[in-house]
């Protein structure tokens, strides 16, 4: 049997239902990746309304409670940095002024090079 080289096969129809499968399994293929790939997050506990916050998370509910805790935080570090106190008695480090600090150290080392 002959045929022409430049004939083209008929083409195969497909079957609705092959269609339909194949769609199902891609969309349950892509549920699937969802699932696995883009978990649901909820939301960030310093994003929560501050009353379901708790205690060391509720300055970071609002800008006004971040402001008012870094205010707060430099005060204190700025007290600190301005008196004397004890860090650990029993190992004899103390808390000094910095400009004392300062002076103290450029005696240890002989002011003048």
């Amino acid at each position: 049997m002959l045929t022409d080289p430049n004939e083209q096969p008929a083409p195969r129809p497909v079957s609705m239902l092959a269609i339909i499968a194949v769609f199902v399994l891609l969309s349950a293929f892509g549920l699937i990746a969802e699932r696995l790939y883009f978990p649901t997050v909820g939301v960030a506990p310093q994003n929560d309304i501050p009353e379901h916050l708790s205690k060391d998370l509720a300055w970071k509910a609002t800008p006004e409670s971040r402001k008012k805790a870094m205010l707060e935080l430099r005060q204190k570090q700025a007290d600190q940095g301005a008196a004397y106190g004890w860090v650990d008695q029993k190992s004899g480090v103390v808390q000094l002024p910095i400009a004392r600090a300062m002076e103290l150290v450029v005696q240890e080392n002989g002011g003048s090079k």
